[in-house]
């Protein structure tokens, strides 16, 4: 369940800062109202800047999202000669867009010069035919679901709401489980979209597609950095956000460089799965640092904790609290079984073991004079010694 819901904290701060956003585009209405004719002109260079920018980066969906609602808004100023025929129904584009923008919450970014983005326009062509299809056959549906009586009141709602619903349940189920500030992204496109088809929302749709758009700015500049400073695997910052920290640190910090125990022994017996398991239960404990330490990947089974404006005697209880918490932590091993009807019928625990793993801790202190690259090098040689003095614990 924790893993389910791994990916809400940053998709939900995003579409909290995308309402604040518009709660103020609503409350401040007549200080942009009076320039509406500037903004409905800049808008044409937004959609060019966002769909570039988000292709550059390998956001494909916010890039073809992105396309769909400047095709949308080039139909609604009656620029597009053959809008009006394609776009004519109203309930034909308001199904086929909500039903896009599900889609695109499902499936992965890849680059749109490529086979995959061949794909992706494929998938979209796809779906708008479908969409109409539905719409086709909906009086026939209505027929034949007439002789359920009690479904009457809710046939009505069969050609427009169930699609959005459906559509609408996709984005919701994709914003909980997925780590991407795309998809809070999308989310945020969708209720715009439904709330101006049910004229909650009334605002002019140039407004609403600039909001939109720098929301999808944002999301592609804020992922990147994301992409750039985390750990793709434990999702705390890298090594090159260790660099770049340390840059602005002060004159006196602590530095720890932590390291698991007979990590390769432990990928070598149960496998690199398992061990990439390993790793992000580690960084998971040593993100509970307490203290104000910032705990960063170094590479390999390798972690770095920085205590700006700590000495080691205000450190080590901290980091003798973490080492603790790993060692104490039951990490539970399921061998793989044959998938026959005799392992399917035999108890889960017969195929699970139990094991725990260690981490050694070496800290230093910036003295004066010292470099950060010559303070980590002190807290590498004191990890050397407390490998040295039998693991699992901290050497200053």
């Amino acid at each position: 369940m924790n893993q389910f819901f791994s990916g809400i904290k940053n998709s939900l701060f995003s579409l909290i800062a995308f309402s604040i956003l518009f709660a103020l585009v609503i409350e401040f209405q007549q200080h942009w109202l009076v320039k509406i004719s500037l903004i409905e002109q800049v808008l044409y260079g937004l959609f060019v800047v966002t769909m570039l920018l988000s292709s550059y980066f390998n956001r494909s969906r916010l890039a073809l999202s992105s396309g769909l609602f400047f095709l949308f808004y080039l139909n609604f100023m009656n620029i597009l000669p053959w809008g009006q025929v394609l776009f004519s129904d109203g309930r034909w584009l308001t199904i086929t867009i909500a039903s896009i923008l599900a889609a695109l919450s499902v499936v992965k970014d890849r680059g749109l010069l490529s086979v995959h983005g061949i794909y992706r326009l494929m998938l979209i062509a796809v779906i708008a035919f479908t969409c109409a299809y539905w719409l086709k056959i909906e009086p026939e549906m209505q027929a034949m679901l007439a002789k359920y009586t009690w479904l009457n009141t809710w046939l009505k709602y069969l050609a427009v709401e169930l699609v959005l619903v459906i559509s609408g349940l996709a984005l919701v189920f994709q914003f909980i489980r997925e780590k991407s500030l795309v998809t809070s992204a999308l989310l945020s496109s969708f209720v715009i979209w439904l709330g101006h088809y049910y004229q909650i929302i009334t605002l002019p749709w140039s407004v609403l597609l600039t909001l939109v758009l720098l929301h999808y700015i944002c999301v592609v500049l804020v992922d990147s950095y994301l992409f750039a400073y985390r750990d793709e695997l434990t999702s705390i910052p890298s090594r090159r956000a260790l660099n770049q920290l340390a840059l602005s640190l002060g004159r006196k910090y602590t530095l720890a460089m932590l390291d698991i125990d007979h990590f390769k022994k432990f990928n070598d017996t149960y496998g690199h799965d398992i061990g990439d398991q390993v790793l992000k239960l580690v960084a998971t404990k040593l993100a509970q640092v307490k203290g104000g330490g910032k705990v960063f990947r170094y590479g390999g089974e390798e972690f770095t904790i920085i205590f700006s404006g700590k000495t080691p005697e205000q450190a080590i209880p901290l980091l003798e609290a973490v080492r603790q918490a790993v060692q104490d932590y039951e990490i539970v091993i399921r061998q793989p079984e044959r998938k026959t009807k005799k392992a399917r019928t035999s108890k889960k625990s017969s195929n699970a073991k139990t094991v725990s793993v260690t981490i050694s801790i070496g800290l230093a202190a910036r003295a004066s004079k010292l470099s950060f690259e010559q303070t980590l090098k002190l807290a590498d040689q004191a990890l050397y010694r407390a490998k040295k003095a039998g693991r699992n614990n901290v050497s200053q």
